[in-house]
């Protein structure tokens, strides 16, 4: 990757966001011509401290997508980020907001954006849900639709949850999304 590229990464209301932090700083230092914006629902807030991202990483909210606008002629938050960005990295990705997104339902601002989203750039989406969850026949109807569209999907992976069960539902490691994201980018270039 030798020039600048834009990566929009959000995050959703699982007990994994508390990874936001250092996939934040990771993807950082291991692309440091990257420039990254943060989408993070308000279920995501509940799972880590906003203070904890860099401060040159700009932290949008549902509540910012209603605060920007004012007037026609006023910018739209979900459509500029798309514009913005050469890529989607949605980590984690809920249980929630996968069944909204394999049904089109925009009712925040980063399913706004994944409605708006330009289906030439890469999607990437992982998801992390109890294993229950994710072995429910609903899911792989959800994952196989989303694959249709060119989403392309990382995880989940198997390991002890943050409820206590061990099993395939834990979001990917932080370097597996790294590596994959700058693969990704490099083919973008």
């Amino acid at each position: 990757m030798s020039e600048s590229q834009n990566l929009l990464v959000c995050c959703t209301g699982s007990v994994a966001a508390i990874k936001i932090p250092s996939l934040i700083q990771l993807l950082s230092t291991s692309l440091p011509q990257l420039s990254i914006k943060l989408v993070a629902t308000s279920r995501a807030l509940h799972f880590f401290d906003p203070a904890a991202v860099p401060s040159s990483v700009e932290l949008y909210t549902d509540k910012d997508e209603w605060e920007t606008w004012h007037n026609i002629g006023d910018k739209v938050l979900h459509i500029e980020l798309r514009r913005w960005a050469d890529m989607m990295l949605i980590a984690p990705c809920d249980a929630n907001t996968m069944a909204k997104m394999s049904n089109g339902i925009c009712d925040n601002l980063l399913t706004c954006v994944v409605r708006a989203w330009d289906q030439n750039k890469p999607l990437l989406y992982c998801p992390a849900m109890n294993t229950a969850m994710w072995q429910h026949p609903i899911t792989s109807k959800q994952t196989d639709l989303l694959q249709s569209w060119g989403y392309v999907r990382l995880g989940p992976i198997s390991k002890v949850l943050a409820c206590g069960d061990t099993g395939v539902g834990a979001m990917s490691e932080v370097p597996d999304i790294v590596s994959f994201v700058k693969d990704k980018l490099s083919y973008l270039s």
